[in-house]
């Protein structure tokens, strides 16, 4: 407990950094349709924020080793607040994307100085406990974001203001506490071929791991808007597949350390596949059905990043563990970028159920390259412990390696 509430300062900065990040992408989505943006260039928004997301991831550890935890968390702040304050001032669609530039470059940082400062303070002892604590907050906070776009006016200055408030409020308990500032951590390096070299699989799986939710979670509400979907049920609809997405992670955990891996990644496909299906058709049975089939999409989709980190780190020693999620998240951040453009464009060429189709199809490329992956190689005989990675920072793997490292140790 002690060591919890040692931490208490960086949760809270996690809280207020989710509270503001989260509610930002469909809040631009929800404005961008009331002032006559273009829904490719809402999809350019959401692709601007994870370009800027990919910056940070690389960016922030280097800059950490300049000038220490502190000055970078405080500066990642206010490029956010920034992007934030900025919107209501210059109404232009390219300079929304620059923004969101930043507000993606505020989130990968932020994360990245809180995970480094948790990574240098934790013990074995209290690894698992601290990285509990951590997801709960990183979920719930995630949730309550989608929730908050209920309230929030689309395209008024207030509703960014707010959400620079919890930017700028998230500086206080970090800035303030009296916790010594660790050493700085070594920055990854970036090896993209260590994932295609130890898993073709998993790298495929992040892939389409970040085809799913990217697209989902930034484009996502021009979807709910074209079945009818008001702004407080959007809120719903996309807080549903966050709650699918976390319910899912102990069972889909539990079969993915019990099975092999490789099956649990193309059933979870499948399943996803027929969710796709069933949201498309569900569209016109009601607000009731349309937000039971947003929860089995995330219950469905949202652990398929995980299953193929785990199944990437069978195939990896103790040594490449930060580099391999690293690797990974870069996999991912390339699919992130791609997903919410391209998903808008075949929304305004086809209607809102081409979403889905896209998603279907990466789900359906993703099970036929599993079955194929399955005839090169068999499965490792000792696997590492399932972990769910957050999609947050280049340096995760510090904080998940050294968990997979003694369930190895343990068998």
């Amino acid at each position: 407990m002690r060591t919890l509430i040692s931490f208490a300062a960086l949760f809270f900065s996690v809280t207020l950094m989710q509270l503001s990040s989260g509610a930002l992408g469909p809040l631009d989505a929800l404005s961008g349709l009331a002032l006559d943006f273009s829904r490719q260039e809402i999809g350019m928004l959401g692709s601007a924020h994870f370009l800027g997301f990919f910056i940070g991831c690389w960016w922030a550890p280097r800059l950490m080793g300049s000038v220490g935890h502190s000055r970078a968390f405080a500066a990642f702040t206010a490029a956010g607040a920034i992007g934030l304050l900025a919107h209501m001032i210059i109404i232009d669609p390219i300079a929304w994307a620059l923004m969101r530039v930043a507000s993606g470059l505020c989130v990968a940082g932020c994360y990245t100085v809180v995970e480094a400062w948790l990574h240098a303070k934790v013990t074995n002892d209290t690894r698992g406990r601290t990285m509990g604590t951590y997801r709960v907050v990183d979920m719930g906070a995630s949730l309550v974001a989608q929730l908050m776009i209920g309230v929030l006016e689309p395209a008024s200055y207030i509703s960014y203001n707010l959400l620079a408030i919890f930017c700028c409020a998230a500086l206080l308990p970090l800035t303030l506490t009296t916790v010594q500032q660790p050493e700085t951590p070594s920055a990854p390096r970036l090896r993209p071929k260590l994932a295609v070299q130890r898993s073709p699989l998993a790298a495929a799986g992040v892939v389409v791991a970040a085809l799913s939710s990217a697209s989902f979670r930034m484009v996502g509400p021009i979807y709910g808007q074209e079945v009818g979907l008001s702004t407080s049920q959007i809120a719903w609809f996309l807080a549903a597949f966050v709650l699918g997405g976390a319910i899912a992670q102990y069972p889909i955990g539990w079969l993915a350390d019990k099975f092999d891996r490789r099956w649990v990644l193309i059933w979870l496909s499948a399943a996803a596949m027929a969710s796709c299906a069933i949201t498309v058709m569900a569209s016109g049975l009601g607000t009731t059905g349309i937000m039971l089939t947003a929860g089995l999409f995330g219950l469905t989709s949202f652990p398929i990043y995980s299953v193929a980190a785990a199944h990437a780190h069978d195939f990896a020693d103790a040594s490449e563990r930060v580099e391999l999620s690293a690797a990974l998240m870069f996999y991912f951040a390339l699919g992130a970028i791609a997903a919410p453009l391209t998903a808008s464009a075949l929304i305004d060429a086809y209607g809102p159920s081409a979403l889905f189709g896209m998603i279907a199809i990466g789900h359906g490329a993703l099970i036929i390259f599993g079955l194929t992956r399955m005839r090169t190689r068999a499965t490792p005989s000792q696997k590492t412990r399932y972990i769910y990675a957050p999609r947050t920072s280049f340096i995760i793997g510090r904080l998940t390696g050294r968990s997979r490292d003694r369930a190895d140790k343990a068998d």
